[in-house]
């Protein structure tokens, strides 16, 4: 998923836990649920900025040699600026994207 186009909020802001209790059995699950995904989430914006700064990994640095690379800071800082993601995954919870499979 894109998450550079979420609209999920980047701030905290006050949710409404009934509509977070209809989406699924009971507002415990809704949690768990919120968690997981953002656990899932949170390892693939990971695994994308990793890709992105092994370009600009030099295995001879050493103490010396560190040196700032501008767009290395803008990747690290866009990606800063990406909403949380629990903030992700609530917004995918409440606009019905996230669908959940029960292994009773």
């Amino acid at each position: 998923m894109d998450y550079k186009k979420s609209k999920a909020p980047s701030t905290t802001i006050t949710r409404n836990t009934n509509e977070l209790e209809q989406r699924a059995e009971n507002i415990y699950e809704a949690v768990v649920i919120a968690g997981k995904r953002a656990n899932q989430i949170s390892v693939e914006i990971k695994e994308e900025l990793n890709k992105k700064l092994e370009e600009f990994a030099n295995y001879t640095d050493n103490l010396e040699e560190v040196f700032e690379n501008r767009e290395q800071i803008e990747i690290s800082r866009f990606y800063e600026r990406l909403p949380k993601p629990t903030l992700i995954a609530l917004e995918e919870i409440e606009s019905d994207k996230i669908t959940v499979k029960r292994h009773d």
